[in-house]
């Protein structure tokens, strides 16, 4: 038996090491033409400012691929034909499966701007953006960063550790206020503006200005302002990569349709990962869960599937993290998402950026908790939503999911006290 896994990510990872588990003599090749290897995609903004080198972004050790025998082979895949199984690569012609997995994750929005092919514009990826920022920066004094998400700060801050002027576009009121409650989203212009970014609200790009040599010469608003500038970034957010399976037999729609087992239309095809977009009952809106954590239970799933075990795919309890600049974000759970259902208790420090927030229902059932500048523990957090626990019992519990760590200052007393009261 011969499986195929196109993609490197953790998806793609966790489905190959999932397969050897259960199979330990199927042939497993997995075809990744950014890398040969895995890496930690958002380590990329850290390689880039001088923290850590590539080789250690590769959570798993050169040898261990060779020992589970797993094939990896750099190559891009240019088409599928699912009907006789075979693959068509780049590199190496044809190639046959029994069973395949797609894992190619999401790629960077663009909406047709003018002048977004010119060179200096660019998005922030992968391993060859990496390269193409490291050359545009070179020449560049001024950057502008479009789209407030959380690629889009990450750039912002890699530009600016290099002394680049860094103007940031973002077309809401507030950065990233359709995911962050006022108060967390308030915090985080404070602290884009404290660092020295140069961030514009409620702008939007219009077009990229060539400087006539093809390159990046500046850009202009949809207020009709014009900014000088040598280097573009668009982080207008991702959607899935999908683009090599639309001209096949696999059904898509924002993403590849799979059902709860990961299976796509075609026999012996699954998806996982950002790419996959999962059919859920009628009345119910697809999903397509883009972070780490759903990637690795996708492909934990997927694998399962595919070396001849039954599981569906739940989707778990909603968890994200981030980092904007020095300021670590948590969230679990519920939180700003139907502003009908939700009451939130929140606390904030009147000097230093810290915010709890704690989100219940009108039921008194905890539903979300939110941290910014406190760091908390997952499983506990996770427990306690699980759980249904009350607002109250959570205050009276808080210091078991600290993970704040030694000599970091605790705040549970005055977060009790303070939220006690909100609960009255």
């Amino acid at each position: 038996m011969h499986v195929v896994i196109i993609g490197n990510g953790a998806a793609g990872v966790t489905a190959a090491f999932r397969i050897r588990q259960h199979q330990p003599d199927w042939q497993i090749t997995m075809i990744s033409g950014e890398s040969k290897y895995h890496y930690s995609r958002p380590a990329l903004m850290y390689i880039y400012m001088g923290h850590m080198p590539y080789q250690d972004t590769k959570p798993i050790e050169d040898h261990v691929w060779s020992d589970k025998k797993i094939e990896l082979l750099r190559d891009w895949v240019v088409d599928i034909d699912t009907q006789g199984k075979k693959l068509k690569l780049h590199r190496r012609g044809a190639m046959d499966f029994d069973r395949l997995i797609i894992s190619t994750g999401s790629k960077p929005n663009k909406f047709g701007w003018p002048g977004q092919d010119l060179q200096g514009v660019q998005g922030l990826w992968g391993l060859y953006d990496l390269k193409l920022l490291q050359e545009n920066a070179a020449r560049t004094k001024t950057a502008v960063i479009v789209g407030g998400g959380l690629i889009g700060i990450e750039m912002a801050e890699m530009l600016h550790s290099q002394g680049i002027h860094v103007i940031f576009l973002v077309r809401e009121k507030s950065y990233w206020n359709h995911i962050l409650p006022p108060e967390e989203s308030a915090l985080i212009n404070q602290i884009i503006v404290e660092q020295g970014i140069d961030l514009r609200l409620e702008t939007e790009l219009k077009e990229i200005i060539d400087n006539g040599q093809g390159q990046v010469g500046g850009i202009v608003t949809t207020s009709g302002e014009e900014i000088t500038c040598q280097l573009v970034g668009l982080t207008a957010g991702v959607s899935p990569n999908c683009d090599m399976v639309k001209e096949t037999s696999i059904a898509t729609k924002r993403g590849i349709l799979v059902d709860q087992s990961l299976q796509t239309s075609a026999p012996d095809v699954w998806a996982a990962g950002d790419c996959a977009e999962i059919e859920m009952p009628e009345g119910k809106r697809n999903q397509i869960n883009q972070v780490w954590y759903t990637a690795k239970m996708q492909g934990e799933i997927a694998g399962d599937n595919v070396a001849g075990m039954k599981r569906q795919y739940e989707p778990p309890l909603w968890y994200n993290s981030a980092k904007f600049f020095d300021l670590e974000y948590h969230t679990y759970g519920q939180v700003n998402r139907d502003l009908n259902q939700e009451l939130n208790l929140v606390w904030q420090h009147p000097r230093e950026p810290k915010i709890l927030r704690i989100v219940h229902n009108r039921a008194m059932e905890t539903i979300g908790i939110q941290s910014m500048g406190i760091r908390l523990r997952h499983r506990v957090c996770e427990k306690w939503i699980n759980e249904k626990q009350t607002p109250g019992w959570v205050l009276e519990h808080l210091a078991e999911a600290n993970f704040d760590p030694e000599f970091y200052q605790r705040h549970e007393d005055e977060i009790r006290s303070y939220l006690g009261k909100q609960i009255q």
